[in-house]
């Protein structure tokens, strides 16, 4: 009797370990991410279904599917993103963020998942200018919190009128409404806008500023960083990560890891 007793204990108990395992095994953790939602095509505001949708948000979302954790995603403007990550606001950020030595002092870093750098926009009319110095005495357009800000406060200062916008969006209506004479951003940014809403009304001119890299913000010490790291090796390892390149930019990266 009491050797059946036990055998029906023990049998209990593995079946409640082996439920305990289950269900550990598919109650992933939430982690909070914020976005900006007008840095197209990396991250943009799908009209129909009020899905984010973009370059950033494909490679985060088969991010968290390997690594193992659900996603809160949440939007705000670009100048808010580090703090709230640095703050433990955001668990994460994702947002054509460049890595730079003052940001990796407050927040850290996945490894690089996209190559880009500066460009110039001007009006499709504008032949006056081909590269950084032909700005000055003009008013630029540009992000408030971004590189290109930096970038034109150290290389113009106040031999132009710079003016930084809070959304692309709005630096992109200036341009085309004359309120300024460039924009100065992120090359993959002004790129797409020239090639659709600005088609035949503005266009990217100069050479390629600061060679940049962008890469996913965590909060420092984040558990995630690793695991969201080696989902990103194996995405670019079998191919995951060339095919959502291709989907939101036409070709797939040079070997050499240079944006196209």
């Amino acid at each position: 009797m009491k050797k059946t007793v036990l055998k029906r204990l023990s049998l209990t108990a593995a079946m409640a370990v082996g439920l305990g395992v289950a269900s550990s095994a598919s109650a992933q953790e939430t982690v909070s991410a914020v976005t900006d939602p007008s840095f197209v095509p990396f991250e943009m505001m799908d009209k129909e279904t009020g899905e984010m949708v973009g370059f950033d948000m494909d490679i985060l979302r088969e991010i968290a599917d390997r690594a193992g954790f659900e996603l809160d995603l949440r939007t705000m403007d670009f100048n808010g993103i580090i703090p709230a990550v640095q703050t433990g606001n955001a668990d994460l950020a994702i947002a054509g963020i460049t890595i730079t030595d003052e940001r990796e002092k407050i927040v850290d870093f996945s490894d690089p998942y996209y190559d880009s750098g500066l460009r110039i926009l001007v009006p499709a009319n504008n032949d006056s200018v081909d590269e950084i110095g032909d700005l000055e005495g003009m008013s630029i357009g540009t992000k408030i919190g971004s590189t290109s800000y930096d970038f034109l406060q150290e290389n113009l200062g106040d031999s132009a009128d710079i003016k930084p916008y809070p959304g692309s969006a709005d630096m992109y209506m200036a341009l085309m409404g004359g309120s300024v004479d460039a924009v100065f951003y992120d090359a993959p940014n002004v790129g797409y806008f020239a090639q659709t809403q600005g088609q035949g009304r503005a266009k990217v001119v100069g050479p390629l500023y600061e060679g940049q890299q962008y890469g996913i913000a965590f909060t420092s010490g984040s558990k995630w960083l690793e695991p969201a790291n080696e989902a990103l090796a194996a995405m670019k390892e079998d191919g995951t990560y060339d095919e959502i390149y291709k989907k939101w930019f036409g070709e797939a990266p040079s070997k050499d890891g240079a944006s196209q």
